[in-house]
Formats: C-alpha cells, structure tokens, sequence
C-alpha cells in the first residue's frame, strides 16, 4: 500500500505540476507538462480546435488553451472556471499556449442566466460598480487589485527599511481626533444587553457599554503620537471612517489611510523629506516591479499622459506658503468659487495650484491658525500660521496633510479648553509631561495615493468594496 502511494506520488509529482499564468510567462517553460486553473475570458472556434484565453488572476496576461474539439465538454463556456492539462508550446506567434490533453470544468457558467458581463463588450464603470460580488472578474479591476497589493507591500517596505515599527492602531476610538464630528458612533445592537448592562452603570444609551461614547476611528495619529514617544518612528496602514454626506469621486466612507509619526522632530522642513521619500520610495518600488502592469491599466483606462507617475519621482518637490498660494490664485480670479484670503482652499483652487506647477506635486506650508486643527505647532516667528503642510498632486488636489504637533503641555492645554476637549484628551496632554519630545506625522489616504498613480478618476474604482452614502453592499 505505500509502494503505491509512493508510486502515485512521484508519477503526479513528475507528470506535471501546477502553474499560474504569471509564473510560466516568466519562466517560458516549453516543452513542459502543466496544470493551469482559471476562468474563460474568450473563445474562439476555429475548425478542429476550440482556443481558449485562461485568466487565473495572477497576472494581466491570458494564456492561451488549444483544445481538440472532440474533448471540449459542453460546459465549457466563456466566464466558466476550469482547470486544463497539456503540453506548453511555442504557437507561430513565438507566443506560449498549452496544448490541452485533458479538460475540466469545475464551475459552469450560463451567461444567459444573468451573468453581468458578456464576452467582448466593455461597460462603464457605474456599470460595473453595481456588481461589486462579480467586479474582481473584469480585466481593468483584477489588475487594479493587484496593484493595490503591491502598493500595500511597498508601503510597509519603505517603512520597515527606515526602521519604522507598524503599530495597529485601534478602529474603535473614544476620540474625533480633528474634532470635526464625522464620526460614526458605535453601540451594541442588542436592546437586552444594553438594558443590562445601563442598569449597572448608570450610562446614556451611546455611553452604556464603554462608559463612554466610542466611534470608529477617523485617524490613528494621536494613538501614534503615544507610540513615538516610547519608539522614536512608528507608523500605521489601516482603515479609517467618515461619516460624510459627500457622494464625490473623491470621497468614501471608509477608506485606508498612511499615517506616520516621528519624534525629534521640530522643523516642517524634516517634514516635507519624510513625505517626499514615502511617496517617492513607493512610486519607484511599483515602478520597478509592476511597470508592465501599471501601463496596462493607465491605457485600459485611458489615463492622461501629463498626470505621469514619474512626476512624483522628482523630490524635492515645491514648496510654497499658503500666502504665496493665495498670490496665485488671486492673480487667475477665474474659479467658479472665488478664493478668499484666510479660508480653505477649494478643490478647484489645489487642482489649479498643480496645473500652475506643470502637473507635478507641491507642497503648501505655513497655514492661518483657524484652518488647522488644535494639535498643529505654531510657527515660532509667526503666531498667526501654524507648521502644517499639505501635498497637492495631479487628479485629486489634497493627497496628504501633517504638521509638527504642538509639544508645549501649557499651550496645548488652552488650545483644547478653548474647543471644549480638555477632559477627553487628558491623555493627550499628559504625554507632554514626563519625557516630552516634538514629534511631526503626516497621512496619505491610500485610495487617494492609488488614483494619483495611475490617474483613476473615481476613488471607489480603488477599492474593493467602496461605502459611501446610501450604499453600503455586502
């Protein structure tokens, strides 16, 4: 019995072994015997052969399958999952297919049946968005995922080779963080507990199993700014919540954020270099690895040749005041909401900032007070501007914003009275008490850092399961 066993495992072994698509693209195996296992993405009959493109996910590339017509099964159809055995050759193209010997199929698949996406027809990306279960299938997605992966991977290697240590960070907070009041609030959704446990504790509804009000996190960096000033550089990759009645192709309810944090820290310009490599380092690392893949999905898509990646490998990058931007924008006076001295900049201002930089990324510093939050330090030869910073890029205006935090226990203090958070925040203040440093930290939304990259006009095309209001699917 294990003779045979043996036998049946070294003949397997031998035989073939199984591949993905992206590894014998690689590897050009000819002559080999291969397992493939994947989906339909075309066929075409041809007189004594059915061809084939097998798609596993693995990669953009579809390899093609030859099969004898007289072993096509008749569930073998286009979008079906199955997996094929053969020899790979060389076609006359000089191109790899497999020649099957053998065909399974494991799942059918009727398109008359209600499948959303017929062979050889594009559709539009509301379309499309309205299958979010069947999405992951279509060529432009599947290779945006796989970019996603490979920024996410790139990510945690630009930190991990400056020594910088990942911490998770909580996605339940009893802080706004920014104070703005896009929060979601949290609560059991079970009317027994919550009268049990209100009984014993004396709490509102919101406040009953906490003891005290708890929202999903719209940031990790007042967490980070404790963990700073125990490690020196940390940083975190994880999801963030905004409870925002915004519909636009810039915003999601819940999206990922890039958040870092550094201690020692107490110039803006020490700043803008951590930015700058962060965005710079990742950029180049996808480049490197996944160039084929990007210029793929940039043409799928019909991206914009002057919003060029490479852009945002040319550090440093401008630097200009808020004053100097409010120079420029007062020069155009063309926008169909004027910019007024002293307020945000609108979409339409931070977009045309770039386009006056000649589409390459700029840094805005040195902002009025009032527009920043509480947690921002003050420019030390000017009271009324504050050491904050954010990072206008081609497509989306805002990719990311920092500042050096405010270190001095007494200031800060006043600054959080005066918006009515000192009890929440004891915390907060606390850490400028025993063993205090200055510390800077920044934050790129991750859905927003992918649209920059590869010119994606809509942030829930970068995500797989995008919420925002009135839609939350699956």
């Amino acid at each position: 019995m294990k003779l045979l066993s043996l036998t049946r495992y070294y003949f397997n072994k031998h035989l073939y072994s199984t591949c993905s698509v992206k590894e014998i693209l690689k590897s050009q195996p000819e002559g080999c015997k291969k397992k493939l296992k994947g989906w339909a993405k075309a066929m075409r009959k041809m007189k004594e052969n059915i061809f084939i493109d097998l798609d596993d996910g693995s990669t953009h590339h579809r390899l093609q399958v030859v099969i004898p017509k007289n072993k096509v099964p008749a569930s073998l159809t286009y979008g079906c999952s199955f997996e094929a055995i053969g020899v790979l050759v060389k076609n006359p193209s000089n191109k790899l297919e497999l020649i099957a010997e053998s065909i399974n199929v494991h799942g059918p698949c009727v398109v008359q049946d209600g499948y959303p996406f017929a062979p050889r027809k594009t559709y539009n990306p509301d379309y499309v968005r309205q299958h979010l279960h069947i999405r992951p299938r279509t060529a432009t997605f599947g290779c945006l995922l796989r970019l996603r992966n490979k920024m996410s991977t790139a990510v945690r290697n630009r930190f991990s080779n400056d020594n910088f240590v990942e911490i998770n960070v909580p996605v339940l907070s009893s802080n706004d963080c920014e104070g703005a009041g896009e929060v979601f609030v949290v609560k059991p959704n079970n009317d027994s507990l919550i009268k049990e446990m209100i009984s014993q504790n004396h709490h509102s509804l919101l406040e009953t199993f906490f003891n005290g009000q708890t929202y999903l996190t719209v940031s990790g960096q007042l967490h980070l700014e404790c963990m700073a000033r125990a490690l020196t550089k940390v940083y975190t990759l994880g999801p963030t919540f905004r409870a925002e009645n915004s519909k636009s192709r810039l915003h999601l309810s819940e999206f990922y954020m890039i958040e870092a944090e550094q201690a020692f820290i107490d110039r803006t310009e020490e700043l803008l270099g951590m930015i700058e490599k962060t965005t710079s380092t990742v950029v180049e690392k996808l480049l490197e690895e996944s160039e084929d893949e990007i210029d793929h999905y940039r043409k799928m898509i019909g991206a914009s040749e002057d919003n060029n990646p490479v852009n945002l490998l040319k550090v440093p990058y401008e630097v200009i005041t808020y004053h100097k931007a409010c120079d420029i924008l007062e020069r155009e006076n063309c926008f169909k909401n004027a910019m007024i001295r002293g307020k945000p900049l609108t979409k339409e201002h931070e977009l045309f900032l770039v386009k006056y930089n000649g589409q390459k990324p700029i840094f805005v510093v040195d902002w009025p007070k009032e527009l920043k939050p509480f947690y921002t330090k003050t420019v030390p030869s000017n009271k009324a501007l504050v050491s904050a910073v954010d990072l206008l890029c081609p497509n989306v205006g805002e990719l990311c914003g920092g500042s050096v935090r405010e270190d001095n226990h007494d200031i800060l203090k006043e600054k959080l009275s005066l918006v009515g958070m000192e009890d929440k925040l004891d915390w907060y203040i606390e850490l400028r008490k025993f063993g205090n440093v200055s510390t800077a930290g920044f934050g790129i939304g991750f859905e927003r850092f992918l649209q920059v990259l590869l010119d994606i006009q809509n942030i829930k095309d970068t995500i797989a399961f995008p919420r925002w209001p009135h839609n939350c699917k699956m």
